[in-house]
């Protein structure tokens, strides 16, 4: 027997497995620098891909536009943003900079959130000049053409009125744009609430190409590309972290082939083999993701692909903060069944889209078709049953009645920590 552990809030789950119980787990702890982040971003910049330096784009540019990640992105700015400026400067001294936070479909940022992201240094420096983005505020966002898909593609002005624009960002999965980065800045990042939703259609998210680690023929990605060509994103530098957010990688250069040899590098590190079995433990990866319901797909989505039809998942996430969105949950919990839940979504025209419905849907997607035991914490029993799956105090309990479902000669396939592999064949 052997011991495996589970990322759950600020602790592990531990259990006792048989020795071949598959385990699987991503290398992004085998990503090591002996270089300083900045020194890293440096030399990518120096050497952009299929792309100008970026002094060169800033030669008779009067103003600049640098989208920057918000507050829920753990983008390491401090690396990236001072050799950015720095080659701004050099192609153009006179050369006006705005910082602007693609907050997405998010909160706005805080002051204080500003401050910690970019460090007193760089606020001082921006501070007079850092927009950030609303979706919700149409008289902020301009029409700029449409989407492949129908929807407008309405942006932030501030981007659209820029002489140069360019973007930092980070790359890691994403349970269905593919992976994060690239040209999400735009779509999602500084794009109006309606061309959000058009791009989080259900349609789109039913499709079997809009997982965790595809790119060619996911149809969110296309759209997110459209936008960023019709955006005129000129530039991109987007890096690789690891586990402790240091930066141990970085791609500068054009926004398309530059994130995708991100992409690439990455997948050799967090790609997976399925083991399918008829148990499959998942994870949030623990503290900060699993604090709600809301972001559990991510995990669950792990889950998924590798088990077996009407097998059992365990999702480990404590959700203390409870459902993470009154949408996300009542979408599901005032349905009589889940089924009912999963096709009311799939009707949903794309134009009639809802705040949060993406997430709301690929809950039910994994939910009607293998019975999921969700551990949380005490205090979330009754939410989580509302969500139409069953509720256990803790690992050994879940895994005693996923047992007791599909019997002791039952399979097993382990995933720590679901958020940091992309499970393929």
């Amino acid at each position: 027997m052997k011991t495996v552990e589970f990322f759950y809030a600020d602790t592990t789950f531990s259990l006792e497995v048989p020795d071949d119980t598959p385990v699987l787990t991503s290398k992004v702890d085998q990503l090591a620098s002996d270089k300083e982040g900045i020194e890293i971003v440096r030399e990518a910049m120096e050497n952009p891909i299929n792309s100008p330096r970026l002094c060169e784009l800033a030669k008779g540019k009067p103003d600049c536009v640098i989208i920057i990640s918000d507050h829920t992105r753990p983008v390491p700015s401090k690396d990236i943003l001072p050799n950015m400026v720095k080659e701004l400067k050099e192609g153009n001294p006179d050369i006006k900079i705005t910082l602007l936070v693609s907050t997405g479909f998010h909160r706005q940022t805080t002051v204080d959130e500003l401050k910690a992201k970019l460090g007193d240094d760089l606020y001082e420096q921006f501070k007079d000049n850092i927009v950030v983005h609303d979706a919700h505020d149409p008289s902020r966002n301009v029409k700029v053409g449409q989407l492949p898909s129908g929807p407008d593609c309405i942006l932030d002005k501030v981007a659209m009125d820029a002489s140069l624009l360019i973007a930092e960002g980070f790359i890691e999965p994403h349970f269905f744009a593919g992976f994060s980065g690239g040209r999400k800045s735009i779509l999602p990042g500084i794009a109006d609430a309606v061309t959000v939703m058009g791009n989080h259609c259900s349609k789109f998210i039913d499709d079997p190409h809009s997982r965790t680690g595809i790119l060619d023929g996911n149809p969110m990605h296309e759209d997110m590309l459209a936008a960023a060509r019709m955006s005129k994103l000129a530039y991109i530098v987007n890096v690789v972290i690891d586990e402790d957010k240091k930066t141990v990688a970085a791609f500068a250069g054009e926004f398309e082939t530059a994130h995708r040899k991100g992409c690439d590098f990455i997948s050799d590190y967090v790609c997976v083999k399925p083991a399918y079995a008829d148990i499959v433990i998942t994870t949030n990866g623990g503290y900060p993701l699993d604090q709600n319901a809301y972001q559990s797909p991510k995990g669950m989505s792990a889950g998924e692909a590798t088990c077996n039809d009407d097998g059992v998942i365990i999702m480990l996430g404590s959700c203390t903060d409870g459902t993470g969105g009154d949408f996300f949950y009542h979408i599901i919990a005032d349905e009589p069944d889940i089924e009912t839940a999963y096709q009311k979504f799939l009707a949903t025209p794309q134009e009639e889209t809802q705040p949060d419905q993406w997430c709301s849907q690929i809950f039910a997607r994994i939910a009607r078709k293998y019975h999921v035991i969700f551990v949380a914490d005490p205090a979330q029993k009754e939410m989580i049953e509302g969500l139409k799956v069953t509720y256990a105090p803790d690992l050994d309990t879940a895994y005693k009645m996923a047992r007791e479902i599909k019997g002791a000669d039952a399979s097993l396939t382990c995933i720590p920590n679901g958020i940091s592999v992309v499970v393929r064949d």
